[in-house]
Formats: C-alpha cells, structure tokens, sequence
C-alpha cells in the first residue's frame, strides 16, 4: 500500500501531505485515519506513547469521544526528505460545553510508501470563550477559502 505524496518531500507535496492529514483528523474517523500510519508507527501524545494502528484507533475514538465540535487547522513548517514538521491549532468543547484552543507541533516522518511511521506530537490547550472561537465552518473538510493559523493570528 502506498499513500501518495511519497518521500523525499519539497515545499508542495509536504504541503499536500499536510492537508490530507489535516482533512483526514477533521473527518473524527480513527479507523481511515490509521490507515495513514504503517502498521507498527510509533507516537508520542502530550504524555502517552504507543505503537501501532489499533492503539491508534483506541487513542484516537477516547479523544473524539471527548474533544466535541473538533475543528483542526494545520500549517505547514519545515521539511526536509522523509520528515515534515508542522504547527496545529484546534477547537474543541468538552460535554460541560467548555470551549478550549489546543496548540501544538508535531513531527512526522515517513516510510517510503508514504505512510507515517512515526509522529511526535506536543500539545497545550488554552480555555476559549465560545465568542473566541475562530474556526466555524461545518464539521469535516475545512472550506478551501478558510483562512490558515497565520491569517488568523495563530
């Protein structure tokens, strides 16, 4: 199985990867987002780390489960050959209906097939009123004119 764009990256399809990965986190589905992830991929999250595409899965459904509304923006910040650094920047309410912006880094890289085998994420949530929130758009696909973190000061 490969997952195109594949390493070594430039500058365009590192940004494409990014927004396939973008989209596919937006889409709250831990089964299709594993499948970007080689079987044995190794993650760190804030302070779980793990290994694998069902722990993955596990991972990912307990946050959906709890982040309610996930909207996820991703940039672009560096690449070089299988590796790509990114900045993120998410809303999400918990079941209280408290609002938070979570921000973080993550660093990929990749196998030659184009599936991520490792992914080192950190993360800090900031509490938001809902009148701060920035991202509104319908849950799923982030609009193609929605603005990036940059335009909106993040």
């Amino acid at each position: 199985m490969t997952r195109p764009p594949l390493p070594p990256f430039d500058e365009n399809t590192a940004i494409t990867k990014v927004r396939m990965a973008e989209d596919g986190w937006n889409s709250r589905n831990p089964e299709k987002v594993a499948l970007a992830y080689t079987p044995d991929c190794q993650w760190r999250n804030r302070a779980e780390i793990f290994r694998g595409r069902e722990r993955i899965i596990e991972f990912l459904t307990r946050k959906w489960a709890r982040e309610l509304d996930y909207r996820l923006i991703k940039d672009l910040w560096a690449c070089h050959g299988n590796r790509i650094a990114v900045r993120f920047a998410y809303e999400y309410r918990d079941d209280s209906g408290s609002w938070f912006r979570a921000y973080g880094n993550e660093n990929w890289e990749f196998a030659e097939n184009g599936l991520m085998r490792q992914r080192i994420a950190s993360i800090n949530d900031l509490p938001i009123s809902e009148q701060e929130r920035l991202f509104h758009w319908p849950l799923g696909h982030r609009p193609d004119n929605h603005p990036g973190l940059s335009a909106l000061g993040l």
